[in-house]
C-alpha cells in the first residue's frame, strides 16, 4: 500500500533538488561574470568583454531554468503540505516577501540590461547591472536559507493556537523578526550555502575553459577565464571546508541527533570519540560494516579537543531519531568530494603558477569533470541537512527557557491529498523535468560548443556597428545608445 507521507517527500525532494542545480549554478556564474566584466571594465581589453558577453548567456539559460523550475514547489505547499504551510506561514510570509521585495526584483529588474544592455548602455552602467543580478541572486539564497535555517532552529517566534473548522491547529507566529533571521544556524548555513554556489561556479567556468585549451579553441579568452576561475575555486573551497566545520561544531548544540546521524554514533562513551572515513552504518544492529575510524577526531572536530565524548543516539528517544543510512553516506560524501576539490584546485593554482598548466592534461580532464564534483556535493548537502532533522518539519525549540512545540513531518500533509494523486504528480513531474534537462543540456552544450567571439571578431562587430551608427547620424538619425558613443570616444 503505498504512504502518502512517504510519497509527498520524494515528490518534494526530487523537485527541490531538480531545482537546486541551476541557483547554486546562477549565484556561482554571477560571481565569475561580474569578475570578468569588472576586468574589461578597467583594461577595456576585448578579451575580457568576450568573456563577459559569453558568460552572460550561458548565465541567462541557467537563470530561466531556476525561475521555471522553482515556481512548482511554491505549490507544492499548498497542495501537498497545507498543515505544514499553516503552522509555519507567517514566518515563511515574512522570509518570502523579503526574498521577492529585496532580492527578486532587483535581480530581475537589471536583468535584461545585462543580457539585452551590451551596446545599449555605457560599460559602467552594464557593469553596475551585472552587480546588481549578482547581489540579488545572493539575496534571493540569503532569505531562502533563513527560512529553511529557521525550521531546523526556530527562534523569534511563539506558539498561537487557531480555530480552523471547528478544530485548533497551531500557529508559529514572529514576534521577533531580527531573532528570527538570525536564529541560531542561519548564518553558518548561509556562508556554507553561498560559498559552496560559488565553488560550483568557479569550477563550472574552469572546466569550460579546461576544454577550450585541451580542444585548443579561444585560447586566449579561456586562459584569461582561468586566472580568474582557478584561484576563485581554491579560495573559496578552503572556505567551503571551515564553514561546514563552523556548523558541525554548532550541531552538538542545536540538532545533536543530526550529529549522531551524520555519524552513525550509536552509543555514548566517556572515551574521545572517532571519526568514521566510511562505512556501512547497520541502525538495526547499531554498528558500522566495513568503517575504517579515525580515533578521536570527532571530538576533535566538534570541541577542538582530543578528550571530549560526543553525545550519541541513545541520548535521542527512539521516536525522534532521524534514519541513519542516507545522512551518513551523504555526508561523507560530501565531505569527500570538497577535500578532492581542495586537491585539484590546489594542483591547478600550483601548475598556473608555474605556468604549465596548459600541458598537464591529465589535470585539465580532471577540471573538465570538477563541476559534477561540486553539483553533487552540493546535493549532498542538503539530504544531509534535510533528512538528518527527520522526524521533524520544524525541529522543537526553546525560547526563553520555555520549550516550544515543533512539527512532526507526518503532520504536515494535507488532510485531502491522496497516494494516487502524489504518485501520478510524480510521474508527470518526473516527465516534464526529464525533458526539461534534455533541453538545458542541448542549449548548454550548443553555447558551450560555439564559444566565444574571438577579440578579433569583437573589435570588428563594434566597428562595423559604429559605422553604421554614424552613417544613421549623417542621414538625420540618432545613436542607438551610450555604449557605442562611448567606444567611438575611445
Amino acid at each position: 500500500m503505498m504512504d502518502v507521507e512517504i510519497l509527498s517527500r520524494i515528490q518534494f525532494a526530487g523537485t527541490i533538488m531538480f531545482h537546486y542545480l541551476f541557483p547554486p549554478l546562477s549565484i556561482g556564474l554571477g560571481l565569475q561574470l561580474f569578475l570578468c566584466e569588472f576586468a574589461y571594465y578597467r583594461t577595456r581589453n576585448p578579451a575580457w568583454e568576450a568573456a563577459a558577453r559569453f558568460w552572460t548567456r550561458v548565465f541567462a539559460v541557467n537563470f530561466a531554468m531556476g525561475v521555471a523550475t522553482g515556481i512548482v514547489m511554491e505549490f507544492e505547499f499548498g497542495t501537498n503540505w497545507a498543515a505544514y504551510s499553516r503552522f509555519v506561514g507567517d514566518v515563511f510570509g515574512s522570509a518570502l516577501a523579503a526574498e521577492g521585495i529585496f532580492a527578486f526584483f532587483l535581480e530581475s529588474g537589471f536583468l535584461a540590461i545585462l543580457v539585452f544592455g551590451w551596446d545599449r548602455v555605457s560599460t559602467k552602467m552594464h557593469l553596475f547591472s551585472t552587480l546588481m543580478v549578482f547581489l540579488g541572486s545572493v539575496f534571493s539564497a540569503v532569505w531562502i536559507v533563513i527560512a529553511n535555517s529557521w525550521q531546523q532552529t526556530p527562534a523569534g517566534y511563539h506558539i498561537v493556537w487557531h480555530d480552523v473548522q471547528g478544530e485548533m491547529t497551531p500557529r508559529a507566529e514572529v514576534t521577533d523578526f531580527w531573532a528570527m533571521v538570525f536564529n541560531p544556524s542561519s548564518v553558518d548555513r548561509l556562508t556554507h550555502t553561498v560559498i559552496g554556489a560559488f565553488v560550483l561556479g568557479a569550477f563550472f567556468v574552469a572546466s569550460v575553459c579546461s576544454f577550450y585549451l585541451l580542444k585548443g579553441r579561444h585560447l586566449e579568452v579561456a586562459r584569461r577565464c582561468l586566472s580568474i576561475a582557478i584561484p576563485t575555486s581554491l579560495l573559496f573551497t578552503i572556505l567551503a571546508a571551515a564553514t561546514g566545520h563552523d556548523s558541525a561544531q554548532k550541531l552538538v548544540e542545536t540538532q545533536p541527533a543530526k550529529l549522531a546521524a551524520m555519524e552513525a554514533h550509536f552509543q555514548t562513551s566517556d572515551q574521545p570519540t572517532g571519526l568514521y572515513a566510511f562505512g556501512w552504518p547497520d541502525a538495526e544492529n547499531e554498528t558500522v560494516h566495513f568503517g575504517i575510524q579515525l580515533p578521536a577526531m570527532l571530538s576533535f572536530l566538534v570541541y577542538n579537543d582530543f578528550e571530549t565524548p560526543v553525545p550519541a543516539l541513545d541520548q535521542i528517544p527512539a521516536d525522534q531519531r532521524p534514519p541513519i543510512w542516507l545522512p551518513f553516506q551523504t555526508f561523507h560524501l560530501m565531505v569527500g568530494l570538497g577535500t578532492l576539490m581542495i586537491g585539484v584546485a590546489g594542483l591547478a593554482c600550483w601548475f598556473w603558477y608555474r605556468k604549465s598548466l596548459d600541458q598537464k592534461r591529465w589535470l585539465l580532464w580532471a577540471l573538465v569533470f570538477m563541476p559534477v564534483a561540486a553539483m553533487t556535493a552540493n546535493q549532498a548537502g542538503w539530504i544531509t541537512a534535510e533528512v538528518g532533522r527527520q522526524p521533524w518539519i520544524v525541529y522543537p525549540s526553546v525560547q526563553d527557557g520555555v520549550e516550544m512545540m515543533g512539527l512532526r513531518t507526518a503532520d504536515g500533509l494535507s488532510e485531502s491529498v491522496t497516494a494516487e494523486q502524489v504518485l501520478s504528480s510524480i510521474i508527470m513531474f518526473g516527465i516534464i523535468y526529464s525533458l526539461l534537462f534534455a533541453v538545458w543540456v542541448f542549449v548548454l552544450n550548443q553555447k558551450i560548443q560555439h564559444g566565444p567571439e574571438s577579440p578579433e571578431e569583437l573589435v570588428e562587430y563594434k566597428r562595423k556597428r559604429h559605422e553604421s551608427m554614424s552613417e544613421a547620424i549623417g542621414h538625420g538619425g540618432t545613436p542607438y545608445g551610450g555604449q557605442m558613443m562611448e567606444d567611438a570616444g575611445e
